[in-house]
């Protein structure tokens, strides 16, 4: 008995040579081909501003993406330049002031057309998502004319008040506060909380996803502003980062390795929160789009 039960193959033995093979999936392969040039056609941008930055001034229009001669002089130029450090922190400032207060109004617009019932509240959800509709080159005209009015050309509060709150913003924390259960809200109610106090210690915990999309969509937005941020600011020390780095040149030379070099290093904090925070994105626009 000892010895037929070391011939006997085992039962997996048997279900592997029994199962057939399957056919391969052409369909999974052409995706996978998909996503791999894509991948390349999206890498390919930043690999060639990291090999400009790396190029003497000589050597920018050679379209090789590995450089003869590499050096870091043009990263030690504009680290060594004052003014970067006023853009980075202007882009800085501006960028995290906006972030808050779309987080906060955005997040108060959503809870309120999403758990109050009032007349016309349908009517106000559609005309704010009608702006989106609105290209920004219409706008810019009537928001210089309200800043030149107000005085806040070249100011914070001038480069900022345009985008403190947005109707992307509102749109998707109202999609997300519709899976708040309203039996949460009326407990709290019951409770004695107001509703502000509702909104921050009861809903505000259970649209994270939301929240963390919201802030990294409106900070990498803000960061990488250009057209605004250059008509309405007139002083050097007031320019963000994708302003300043225009000003490397003038009509008659570009100096494109100091661009790419200036571009290289303000991307590396973009780069940094898109890699921690990524799933968010992912998770924020995939609810938002199974809720719309």
């Amino acid at each position: 008995m000892a010895v037929v039960e070391e011939i006997r193959p085992s039962s997996d033995a048997l279900l592997k040579t029994r199962q057939p093979k399957r056919p391969a999936n052409m369909g999974n392969y052409i995706r996978w081909l998909l996503l791999f040039f894509g991948g390349i056609a999206m890498v390919t941008p930043l690999a060639y501003m990291i090999s400009t930055s790396l190029k003497w001034p000589h050597e920018v229009y050679n379209l090789q993406l590995i450089p003869n001669e590499p050096t870091i002089e043009n990263y030690t130029y504009v680290l060594e330049d004052g003014r970067f450090y006023w853009w980075f922190l202007n882009s800085l400032i501006i960028a995290t002031i906006t972030t808050v207060c779309n987080v906060i109004f955005d997040s108060l617009v959503g809870y309120t057309l999403c758990k109050f019932r009032f007349p016309g509240r349908y009517i106000i959800f559609i005309a704010i998502l009608s702006t989106l509709m609105i290209p920004t080159e219409m706008l810019v005209i009537p928001w210089y004319l309200m800043s030149q009015q107000f005085g806040w050309l070249d100011t914070y509060w001038g480069i900022m008040f345009p985008g403190l709150m947005t109707a992307f913003g509102t749109f998707l924390m109202k999609q997300f506060f519709e899976t708040v259960p309203d039996d949460f809200i009326e407990a709290a109610r019951i409770d004695g909380l107001n509703e502000l106090q509702i909104w921050w210690t009861v809903a505000m915990p259970l649209v994270k996803p939301a929240l963390a999309a919201l802030a990294i969509f409106v900070f990498l937005g803000n960061w990488t502003a250009f057209i605004w941020p250059l008509i309405v600011t007139n002083s050097v020390d007031m320019y963000t980062l994708p302003v300043g780095l225009s000003s490397f040149g003038d009509e008659a030379d570009v100096q494109w390795e100091l661009i790419m070099t200036g571009a290289a290093i303000s991307t590396l904090p973009t780069l940094v929160v898109f890699l921690i925070f990524q799933r968010f994105i992912i998770r924020g626009v995939v609810m938002a789009g199974l809720k719309g």
